[in-house]
């Protein structure tokens, strides 16, 4: 029996048992099933349906792109394998994606934090993040919020020894890039983290403390670097009403800071959009700290069925160091993503495909 013919007789099979391949828990088995194939050498592993943007949003494009022939090879140990970090602060479980399309030369490396009650399986399924790995060659990391440090699998985002460089959270996400650094063919100018909700604000924060390490940070629905101070004043910053004191001081201590990529929804109730201006002023502050920024707000647009505003903050090289979506009856959600996860919109334009669009833009 061919590859292709054995593909169909599976698709056909689950299909005639009245489940939906095309999404949901029976999409996750056709794409395990053909990333052991194409791990295993025998086949080439097909792109997801639906995942190239949508129309109407920029494309995908890499400064430096890599051409992979119809036939790529296998990579030896490809998957979605589970992995463990132990060091000075802490052990953490945590999942990395090896695409199985082989590419010459290091890869650049994507960590992804995911939200409260989320884990990286469901955070995984609703970004498509290891579609585009796929697509384009990077590896992702999934680092896991462990239960007995959160019970609701929230990065500890608001707690102040969770917002320095050393002892606590920041450091075991950065051992864990760090681990795959020294594993994998991996281009240590190129490792960027995103996340959503609590796992944005952690990404925020891993930009102000580690910027050597991470060279452009995504946040989705976060919140703005030193927002709060417990959980409280986590609750009061989500809303919104704690946020004055740290925008001020954004402007006084900019710190290191990396470019940076926001994506928010209007609608959102969870973590209200004010979050989202605060986060762009702390990465606007840190950008003019090293050069002036011009703001460039483009037509408003359309993608998904959802509209949105984008706001551009560029250098005088015409590098753009601030990205800002405003998703317009956006709520609490991943833009674009995928039904077989939680906390996803459908709507929208990928917030996926533009934050991968955003790093391997970046030098």
């Amino acid at each position: 029996m061919s590859i292709h013919t054995l593909s169909e007789t599976i698709d056909r099979a689950l299909r005639s048992a009245g489940l939906d391949t095309r999404s949901g828990p029976a999409r996750r088995v056709i794409d395990t099933i053909g990333s052991a194939l194409a791990a295993a050498g025998i086949a080439q592993r097909p792109a997801a349906p639906g995942a190239a943007p949508p129309a109407g949003s920029a494309p995908v494009e890499f400064v430096e792109r890599v051409d992979v022939p119809a036939r790529a090879p296998a990579r030896t140990g490809a998957g979605f394998f589970d992995r463990s970090h132990t060091g000075p602060a802490g052990t953490r479980a945590w999942k990395l994606y090896v695409p199985a399309r082989a590419r010459s030369g290091p890869m650049p490396l994507v960590v992804m934090l995911h939200g409260c009650k989320q884990d990286p399986d469901d955070f995984a399924a609703g970004t498509r993040m290891n579609v585009l790995a796929e697509q384009h060659g990077f590896l992702v990391a999934w680092p896991a919020q462990s239960r007995n440090a959160n019970g609701s699998n929230c990065w500890n985002w608001f707690r102040p020894a969770d917002q320095a460089r050393e002892g606590g959270e920041p450091e075991i996400l950065a051992g864990i890039a760090r681990d795959v650094i020294e594993a994998e063919a991996v281009d240590p100018q190129r490792v960027f983290v995103a996340g959503l909700s609590a796992g944005a604000a952690m990404a925020v924060i891993l930009g102000h403390t580690h910027p050597e390490l991470f060279r452009a940070v995504g946040a989705h629905s976060g919140l703005p670097h030193g927002a709060a101070h417990d959980v409280g004043s986590a609750f009061a910053a989500m809303h919104g009403s704690s946020l004055f004191g740290t925008r001020s001081e954004a402007r006084g201590t900019p710190g290191a800071g990396v470019p940076t990529i926001v994506f928010q929804g209007d609608q959102d109730s969870t973590v209200v959009m004010a979050n989202a201006a605060a986060v762009v002023e702390q990465a606007i502050a840190a950008g003019e700290a090293r050069a002036p920024l011009h703001p460039t707000e483009l037509p408003p647009a359309s993608s998904g069925g959802r509209e949105f505003t984008r706001t551009l903050y560029v250098d005088a090289a015409g590098r753009t160091q601030v990205e800002q979506w405003l998703l317009h009856g956006g709520a609490h959600a991943w833009s674009g993503g995928d039904a077989a996860g939680s906390y996803t919109d459908a709507k929208g334009p990928d917030a996926s495909a533009e934050m991968v669009r955003f790093f391997m833009a970046q030098r």
